[in-house]
């Protein structure tokens, strides 16, 4: 599959051996890991598509995406999918970038790539969640264009539609 560009990063379908490294956390000779990289949730969900290719086969493209910045190459995060899309066109992101990457508009960047991929796949309906106290991640979404439909004792839940059946476009 070809990788989503934006103007300041490549998001590349993780691979089976990449995904391997990243859940053990030990990087091939010569990869370029921004220091702090693998984060804890890139570590699940690195393994998550390994349990994935084993029980059903590779996910792609609704798999797991490498984040590099352009200018340098170095790996800075993740970004991707929890699973293929559901019975009713839906599906589920997550994003993670290593603190040193945060602040800057990488993730809205990376979300805004997976949602444009999402729309034009067809999909109807893209979901997120964040920790309540993770205001840098609800703004995430919110930049992208996804709203806040609901919360609970630990999350805020949002989501964007693509099937106009809420007004969003």
């Amino acid at each position: 599959m070809t990788p989503l560009d934006t103007p300041r990063l490549i998001l590349s379908p993780m691979t089976l051996a990449e995904a391997e490294q990243v859940a053990a956390d030990r990087p091939a000779e010569g990869a370029r890991w921004a220091p702090g990289f693998p984060l804890p949730g890139e570590m699940r969900a690195a393994q998550r598509f390994l349990e994935t290719c084993a029980g059903t086969g590779d996910p792609t493209p609704y798999g797991s995406y490498n984040v590099r910045r352009r200018e340098d190459g170095l790996l800075i995060g993740g970004a991707g999918f929890h699973g293929a899309p559901d019975e009713n066109g839906h599906v589920t992101v997550g994003y993670g970038l290593v603190p040193s990457a945060r602040g800057m508009g990488y993730a809205s960047e990376a979300l805004r790539a997976l949602l444009r991929f999402t729309r034009d796949q067809g999909i109807a309906c893209v979901h997120g969640d964040a920790d309540l106290d993770n205001i840098a991640s609800q703004h995430v979404m919110t930049a992208a264009g996804m709203r806040l439909v609901r919360e609970d004792a630990l999350l805020k839940y949002y989501r964007i539609d693509w099937d106009g059946s809420t007004g969003q476009s």
